[in-house]
């Protein structure tokens, strides 16, 4: 594993994995950890646990996630999977029940991130928009109606 951090971490990594809830983790691999994590603070309202330029630790709607910088999993089998990939995720939505729609879309939008289907209301009774973030991952806000 190749780290580029210079400061401490808030935690040791084997507390942070411990301290885990049961349930659904996301991981997310990026080329960029900055413009990811101004992603999802200043589109998304992500609260920024902990960040240093190789991992981050993300609040977003009570749920927790991580940034990996690609440098960070270069012994990891996910390297085989993301060489030479230029969007990431494809055919998955990362979607986040209980975010305005309409807000982020907007913020998105005024940050210059693609907004790939604007906010609607849809027949199952969320309204929800697409927005782009960077390493091409797509982010589904969704409010019921």
């Amino acid at each position: 594993m190749a780290m580029k951090r210079t400061k401490t971490p808030w935690m040791k990594a084997e507390d942070f994995g411990r301290s885990l809830p049961h349930g659904v983790g996301v991981n997310l691999l990026v080329t960029d950890m900055a413009a990811m994590e101004a992603f999802c603070r200043d589109a998304l309202g992500a609260r920024i646990i902990y960040a240093d330029e190789d991992f981050a630790a993300i609040e977003l709607l009570s749920s927790i996630f991580m940034l990996h910088a690609d440098h960070s999993y270069l012994d990891n089998p996910m390297t085989g999977v993301t060489a030479g990939a230029e969007t990431r995720g494809a055919g998955i939505e990362l979607r986040l029940y209980g975010a305005d729609p309409d807000t982020i879309e907007k913020k998105a939008a005024a940050l210059g991130h693609i907004v790939l289907a604007g906010s609607i209301d849809k027949p199952h009774g969320l309204r929800e928009c697409y927005i782009v973030g960077p390493d091409g991952y797509v982010f589904v806000p969704s409010a019921r109606i």
